[in-house]
């Protein structure tokens, strides 16, 4: 819808200001899915997202009957782990089970499977503009999805968790809807804001090498140097010069020991008598 404004000489082209009414649509807000995504960044780490199990049914409990969780079982492919009752309704069934694939058109699907593919190896965040069409819809409605990339227990990225909002009330409940993909974007996971970034300390270069006794004010002893071991032939040698030393001073003690036992000597009497 367009407001047209008037000039001064009379009617203009109508096309000069032009207001979008996109967010004044009726029975739809897009409030679930930045609702989700802002919960689904509250539980990341650092730059890595979060995993299957910390995603807590209480956390996004007014929007659950729009939100499901996708498990990963093939290139392209993922299929629904849990769903919400809005999913249910438009599908006419329980989707537990089925591949998201069969909420879209043909030539939706291979849109689809590559944006997965992506959202899995990146990863990333996929938003998607959707028009649902059904035989028993009189025109086709509009709706948007949000999938956001989950770990599994395994590490892996093979879960997501998705938002689907659809925008009007009639035929809401019309089974056989299928999903044509007006526009995707993919916004790849930035690292998360406040997380400390990882710093490795500098390698010793010849010029500057780092000193080992330098005190660490993390902690309070220093580290020891240690000693060049000596080699077999350094301890040979020293052997053989401690031997050599040793020989001749022990010849002239017991010469001096003998010549002191053998030695003539006088003993000197005093008698008083």
């Amino acid at each position: 819808m367009m407001f047209g404004s008037r000039s001064g000489n009379g009617m203009s082209s109508g096309q000069e200001n032009v207001v979008s009414m996109n967010s004044f649509r009726n029975g739809g807000s897009l409030s679930p899915l930045r609702q989700a995504e802002a919960y689904w960044t509250a539980l990341r780490r650092g730059d890595d997202v979060p995993n299957r199990a910390q995603i807590d049914p209480r956390g996004l409990e007014n929007i659950l009957s729009q939100t499901f969780i996708l498990e990963r079982i093939a290139p392209g492919i993922a299929r629904f782990r849990l769903a919400g009752s809005m999913l249910n309704e438009m599908a006419g069934m329980e989707v537990r089970g089925m591949p998201i694939t069969a909420f879209f058109t043909a030539e939706a699907r291979k849109q689809l499977s590559s944006a997965m593919e992506h959202m899995f190896d990146t990863p990333a965040i996929i938003e998607m503009e959707l028009q649902i069409e059904g035989p028993r819809m009189r025109k086709p409605r509009e709706a948007r999805m949000l999938l956001l990339p989950l770990r599994s227990d395994l590490g892996d990225i093979s879960r997501v968790l998705g938002v689907l909002v659809a925008f009007g009330d009639e035929d809401a409940k019309a089974t056989s809807q299928r999903f044509s993909i007006s526009s995707i974007e993919m916004r790849a996971v930035a690292k998360a804001s406040g997380s400390a970034e990882f710093k490795a300390k500098p390698r010793a270069s010849k010029e500057e090498p780092n000193d080992v006794n330098q005190p660490n004010p993390g902690f309070a002893e220093t580290q020891a140097r240690f000693k060049n071991d000596r080699s077999i032939m350094d301890e040979a040698r020293a052997l053989l010069e401690r031997t050599r030393t040793s020989k001749p001073a022990a010849k002239d003690e017991t010469a001096e020991a003998g010549k002191r036992k053998g030695a003539p000597h006088l003993r000197l009497v005093v008698s008083r008598d």
